[in-house]
């Protein structure tokens, strides 16, 4: 047993260092500076993708919304609607993180990482535009007769066979990484939020989350747009009303807290009541790296739900694309950090769950507490429906059509025992293999970047033409 416990230990250490390297960046010199690798590439090549898109993911901002309500009712060829689409990427993308997550990247980073989230979020636009399009250029018909595509497909398809190495990695990791991050680390955060406010075993949440959950996903995509289009609504706008009246009630402060985020963003957040304090490097990187975790912008991630969508313009669909980052990080993320800076529950030393809970404690009493229990709850299971569907299909790209009830029986499997478990290993294999995830994804943006340009001025020249 002590053998075991020792190498578990030292597995962990390694995971560790290898997520550290990957997402804080590779150490250089002697100095204590570090590059990072990963960080950088994520928000240069949204700076890359803006710029080439001539910031037409700004521009035309209120084109995809338009997109959004016309396209309910499409004939176009696909599986769900673009709406559908949407929230199955939403379920994925807002969960535990848009609660915990930001409430982490303040106390470790201060106010000015929500500065940076915002940042990351707007270039963050050009990289999903990028994503969906390409997806819904470069899709198949699967093996089940529906619409396959997402980073393997647009590797595979668009790139020499040289590169199709990449679209067996992105598949590899993704399906490893759903098992971890939009599975077992979920269910965990379920399970302890539950036993935590209603004393309610981990066992018993964990069998309930596995039965409601299968039972979702063993209907595939459509069961799962279908389920998200109408749950997603209800908990994102609930979420969001719940958070306005804890900032309603310290609306006078609300300039003060602007100018503290951009202050803090550049000159760093001083030690005050219970806080240590943070450089301005730590608000960049804990900034940045919540805007990618919340909308998965470069991860490549959303793309995979977005290429069922139906749809006959990968312009098209790119816009509504583009809402998902706006709806998850620059609302929803921002919601939560007013809410935790407003109250000044950030000087309080707290961090992730305990942090937000006082936050609305402070205003709604009690009940800020079973808000928090109750959103984490439904966040976390529509992630476990969305990323299901994105680890599934990495699953099939690697072995085909067979491979589908498999991974979803241990997909079911493994909810009960990330509920019980203890995930620390879990949790710092799962920050590995997103990044993984990335890297084969960005390679592709930027040698597939050409057709995306190409497609996106074609498409408004017709447009302009027929004017």
């Amino acid at each position: 047993m002590d053998s075991l416990k020792t190498l578990a230990d030292s597995l962990e250490n390694y995971l560790g260092t290898l997520s550290g390297y990957i997402w804080a960046g590779i150490p250089w010199g002697d100095s204590g500076a570090v590059i990072p690798v990963l960080i950088t590439l994520l928000l240069g090549v949204g700076v890359y993708l803006m710029l080439g898109l001539s910031f037409i993911p700004w521009r035309k901002f209120t084109y995809g919304v338009g997109l959004l309500i016309h396209g309910a009712k499409t004939t176009a060829p696909g599986d769900v609607t673009p709406f559908q689409a949407l929230m199955t990427t939403l379920s994925a993308t807002v969960g535990t993180g848009n609660i915990v997550g930001v409430a982490t990247a303040i106390a470790l980073g201060g106010p000015g990482a929500i500065f940076w989230m915002w940042i990351t979020a707007l270039f963050g636009m050009a990289t999903k535009y990028a994503e969906v399009l390409l997806a819904v250029r470069f899709r198949e018909m699967g093996a089940d007769n529906k619409h396959v595509g997402g980073p393997m497909y647009y590797i595979k398809n668009g790139l020499n066979k040289r590169w199709h190495w990449l679209a067996i990695a992105y598949a590899i990791f993704g399906a490893i990484a759903g098992l971890g991050i939009g599975n077992m680390v979920q269910a965990n955060s379920v399970a302890d939020a539950m036993e935590s406010s209603f004393s309610i075993p981990a066992w018993i949440s964990g069998l309930t989350l596995a039965a409601l959950v299968g039972f979702v996903i063993i209907g595939g995509i459509k069961r799962i747009a279908a389920v998200a289009a109408k749950l997603v609504p209800f908990m994102a706008i609930a979420y969001v009303v719940c958070c306005l009246i804890v900032i309603g009630s310290h609306w006078q402060a609300i300039p003060h807290v602007f100018v503290l985020i951009i202050d803090s963003a550049f000159n760093g957040a001083a030690a005050t009541g219970g806080f240590a304090g943070a450089a301005v490097w730590a608000a960049i990187r804990f900034g940045v790296a919540r805007g990618i975790f919340s909308n998965e912008a470069g991860l490549g991630s959303g793309s995979i739900a977005h290429a069922a969508a139906k749809t006959n313009s990968p312009v098209k669909q790119g816009f509504i694309g583009v809402l998902g980052t706006v709806i998850d990080t620059l609302i929803i993320c921002s919601m939560t950090a007013f809410v935790i800076l407003l109250t000044g529950a950030w000087t309080s030393g707290e961090n992730g769950h305990a942090l937000s809970n006082l936050a609305f404690n402070s205003v709604l009493g009690d009940i800020g507490s079973d808000i928090i229990t109750i959103g984490l709850v439904v966040f976390a299971f529509t992630t476990l429906l969305g990323w299901s569907y994105y680890g599934e299909r990495c699953a099939e790209y690697l072995f085909g059509k067979k491979i589908i009830l498999f991974y979803r029986l241990l997909w079911i499997i493994m909810i009960p025992l990330g509920a019980i478990g203890s995930l620390k290993i879990v949790w710092v294999f799962s920050d590995v293999m997103n990044g993984l995830m990335a890297l084969p994804n960005l390679i592709a943006l930027i040698m597939l970047s050409p057709i995306v340009f190409k497609i996106t001025r074609d498409y408004f020249s017709k447009k302009e033409e027929t004017a």
